[in-house]
């Protein structure tokens, strides 16, 4: 995908929500053991990458969701981290967002000259249910970030984020089903309360995806399909835009980015009725389609 940057790959199962971790299960689909953990050769410098034309492949404005098969924090990554922190602060002009559920760990993990967080780094603490939500949320509200969010998935059971949500350093809250082999129901009831504590907040709401086994007024249903998941996620109206989050980009001289340098998604089609439309960068523009319009497609 466009918008992942995997400067490396595998991982160690911490918790309940790994148990059917999608890396582990498309690796075993290509005979490989997810527990593999290695440094990617090709992508470990994705975002410092230029097209023909000089330009950097990932463009001032865009997210980054980083270590989509693995960690970012951890301990296996360790010797390789400093580097992917110097890539990071050379690209002020994109916003990478950072996915964890090794909380404990960030703080002995900052770079030199981290201070308060960089404005650039959204860090993103995943829990599955009430019991990983208090054990590791009270860690993120205590760590340096500017931009700070939590990723609900896969929803196991039902979590109130509401005492979390108080204080107003959380921005962003996600939510999805599961899927693949083993794949345990979402029931929308969980969903819906959570979406609720985020309006209570101003919180900015995302329901991805319903995930494979999706409970509805007391019916379960059994959606194979990951675009029709992702549809009814979007045709529910849980999701809410809350509080903008301003992340004030700058470029390589510290130079503020202004509203026309950056990248704006550009919403065609299938993306209107997408679950993801609230949080990712858009259609690439690559003319596949046919959805996208004249002067868009890329050359």
């Amino acid at each position: 995908m466009h918008d992942t940057w995997n400067p490396w790959h595998g991982c160690r199962k911490v918790s309940e929500g790994c148990r059917n971790c999608y890396m582990f299960f498309l690796d075993r689909l290509r005979e490989r053991d997810g527990a593999d953990i290695y440094r990617t050769k090709a992508g470990f410098r994705y975002p410092l990458a230029r097209d023909r034309q000089g330009n950097y492949k990932v463009r001032p404005g865009e997210t980054l969701r980083v270590c989509m098969t693995s960690d970012f924090f951890l301990e296996e990554a360790d010797p390789w981290r400093d580097e992917a922190w110097e890539i990071i602060r050379q690209r002020p002009d994109v916003i990478f967002f950072l996915l964890t559920k090794r909380p404990a760990r960030v703080a002995s993990c900052l770079p030199p000259g981290w201070g308060e967080g960089w404005e650039h780094v959204f860090l993103n603490v995943s829990c599955e249910n009430q019991r990983r939500a208090d054990e590791r949320l009270g860690a993120l509200l205590g760590l340096p970030f500017r931009h700070k969010g939590v990723m609900c998935a896969p929803l196991l059971g039902p979590i109130s984020l509401r005492r979390y949500l108080a204080g107003g350093q959380i921005e962003q809250v996600l939510c999805d089903g599961e899927n693949y082999a083993g794949a345990r129901e979402c029931d929308c009831d969980w969903v819906s309360a959570l979406s609720r504590e985020c309006r209570e907040h101003q919180v900015t709401f995302d329901f991805i995806s319903t995930g494979e086994w999706f409970r509805k007024g007391g019916r379960l249903y059994h959606i194979r399909d990951h675009r029709t998941q992702s549809t009814q996620a979007h045709r529910s109206g849980l999701s809410y835009v809350g509080r903008p989050i301003d992340f004030r980009l700058c470029d390589a001289t510290g130079r503020p980015l202004g509203m026309g340098e950056r990248h704006w998604p550009l919403r065609v089609g299938r993306c209107l009725e997408c679950g993801m439309s609230i949080i990712c960068n858009g259609c690439t523009a690559c003319g596949k389609c046919g959805e996208v319009p004249p002067g868009h497609a890329k050359v």
